[in-house]
């Protein structure tokens, strides 16, 4: 159940970045769409080949076409009670793994102060 609006974190052009483009912190705003309980955050992808006979595009938004690919969900610490236009703000901070630089370390910086609750926290996800 999404009870937020999106927030776009950042975009990439594959023809033109380089390797260190992939380590990036992103500020966000979330504002709640409607009054509800917020156990996680979800990221997910959209993809345009563009410089091909036929341009491709797809997404993996939970709101499009199911495809293989997944949306990757952070649970947080903290169950969050929030009311229709309140806001969750913070900072995504993704990187590659100094090990395996296929897997990825994430730190999630969030602070929400609401009528119901309040939660300021930072948590650390690997991705593998």
């Amino acid at each position: 159940m999404v009870v937020a609006n999106e927030a776009l974190l950042r975009t990439f052009d594959i023809t033109t970045m380089s390797k260190e483009d992939a380590a990036f912190t992103a500020p966000f705003k979330l504002r709640a769409t409607k009054n509800d309980f917020v156990h996680a955050l979800v990221a997910y992808f959209d993809v345009s080949f563009g410089a091909c006979h036929k341009p491709v595009r797809f997404s993996t938004s939970p709101s499009s076409r199911v495809t293989h690919w997944k949306q990757t969900v952070f649970y947080l610490e903290d169950t969050l009670t929030v009311c229709e236009g309140e806001e969750l703000s913070g900072t995504y901070t993704c990187k590659p793994n100094a090990k395996n630089p296929r897997d990825l370390d994430i730190s999630l910086q969030y602070d929400f102060e609401g009528r119901n609750c309040e939660a300021h926290r930072t948590q650390q996800y690997r991705m593998r």
